[in-house]
């Protein structure tokens, strides 16, 4: 279960190397869903802008948070139901596509609401969805992401809004998106697969909801997480496995080794000195870089409760690891 944003794509690029390593996985024998809190887009509009990129994929490998957040009203509403959308195109189609009636005029009395990402949101639309909200109507968020991967940083995502309709409204929406249950649910209902391996960029959705669900997860350091998220992450939101990027799915990913207080793999070692996480070694293998600085904090975290230094870190910045067998 791939994360798109930070993951396969930032913007209108793709992460560099992000299409050759997806070729790889799927010539290894693995099945890929991509799978997106946006829900500004429909399927086949994402599955289009990953052709574009150079992604081999289908419209049904996509599978957006605003499919999931349709799925949540259609067992609540009758069919036909008008659904008020805050939010766009994406929404509107998966409505639809459960014989939902979206709408985005309260006169035609809706009977939930729903919302979601939209670059070209109208505020009079949030105001109107607001106040339906506030009167007691149901609400559906398709995620709360607080901010989205831009060229230019980190921007604000559809948990900003969720917290001003929340705020306005005095109430908290059901969310269907990542880290809850409702997205993964819905992948495995339309794509299928057996031991899910959730792979993303962001702690508090991709990982958590693995966490939360019980599967196994992959943190690509390609998104919106920097190694000081990755050191103060609590268990909730650790990954079982880290990697600079898509390429680890075809790399071994071998677990750290622990002597005392020094954490060793591929070819790093790294102990918290004085509250500072110190590496050394030689290691070409830049996921194990991560993982074994990533455990040596943790380690530390858990014991003295708190986060080790990293201000001096580098990264590596590439990596010849052995691919994986098979």
């Amino acid at each position: 279960m791939l994360d798109l944003d930070g993951v396969v794509y930032i913007g209108p690029d793709a992460v560099p190397g992000a299409p050759e390593h997806l070729d790889a996985a799927r010539d290894a024998g693995m099945h890929l869903a991509y799978v997106t809190n946006n829900a500004s887009r429909p399927p086949a509009a994402v599955a289009r802008h990953l052709r574009e990129l150079g992604v081999a994929v289908a419209d049904d490998d996509v599978v957006t948070s605003a499919q999931a957040a349709a799925r949540v009203l259609s067992e609540q509403l009758p069919d036909g139901s008008a659904v008020f959308v805050i939010g766009g195109e994406g929404l509107e189609v998966a409505l639809r596509e459960q014989g939902l009636r979206p709408v985005q005029d309260p006169e035609e009395k809706p009977a939930a609401v729903v919302s979601g990402f939209h670059g070209d949101l109208r505020w009079s639309t949030v105001i109107a969805g607001a106040i339906l909200v506030r009167d007691g109507l149901p609400w559906v968020a398709s995620n709360t992401d607080l901010t989205v991967p831009t060229p230019a940083g980190p921007g604000p995502g559809n948990g900003a809004l969720v917290e001003v309709v929340a705020r306005f409204a005095g109430r908290q929406p059901v969310v269907a998106g990542k880290p809850e249950a409702p997205l993964f649910e819905e992948t495995l209902r339309r794509v299928g697969g057996e031991r899910p391996l959730v792979i993303g960029d962001r702690l508090d959705t991709d990982i958590e909801g693995a966490n939360n669900t019980g599967y196994d997860s992959l943190l690509v350091m390609t998104g919106v997480t920097g190694l000081e998220q990755l050191v103060a992450a609590k268990p909730a939101l650790r990954p079982s496995y880290v990697a600079a990027d898509l390429g680890g799915l075809g790399r071994r990913q071998a677990a750290p080794t622990t002597d005392g207080g020094t954490v060793g793999g591929g070819g790093w070692s790294a102990t918290v000195v004085d509250g500072t996480v110190q590496v050394t070694g030689g290691g070409e293998d830049a996921d194990a870089w991560w993982q074994v600085v990533a455990t040596a904090a943790w380690q530390h975290l858990d014991t003295t409760g708190d986060v080790a230094g990293v201000s001096d870190l580098t990264p590596p910045s590439s990596v010849a690891a052995e691919p994986a067998a098979g």
